[in-house]
């Protein structure tokens, strides 16, 4: 069994920060790249950022220069700085990782969070 906890969510005003943090745990093989996302209400979920194996980083246009995705390893821990926070940030947060698990370590399984809810008021 895998899992993904979200944390550090709540409700800020705006220009204000927020730092995620998604820790996995489980019978984990290897982590491959890991990824934050986001979906609004009646929006459909979207993607934020991604963080490779080996700490290459890929953001949405909508927030290069306002976050930071950043990952320990060792700690099998992820990590978003979400700075200059907008109304429109506001979504509930998901992390998501490819991962081998020790039932299945040929094959890299998407694993999902049950997220956590970013607030920005105005």
């Amino acid at each position: 069994q895998v899992q993904l906890v979200e944390s550090g969510g709540g409700l800020v005003q705006a220009g204000g920060s927020l730092r995620l943090v998604c820790a996995a745990s489980g019978s984990i093989v290897s982590i491959n790249n890991m990824g934050w996302y986001r979906q609004a209400p009646g929006k459909q979920r979207e993607w934020v950022a991604t963080v490779t194996k080996y700490d290459v980083t890929n953001y949405a246009d909508f927030v290069k220069g306002r976050f930071t995705i950043a990952r320990d390893g060792a700690k099998k821990m992820m990590y978003l700085q979400m700075n200059s926070l907008k109304p429109d940030d506001t979504a509930v947060y998901y992390c998501k990782a490819d991962i081998k698990t020790q039932a299945s370590v040929q094959t890299w399984t998407n694993y999902w969070g049950q997220g956590t809810q970013v607030t920005v008021s105005s």
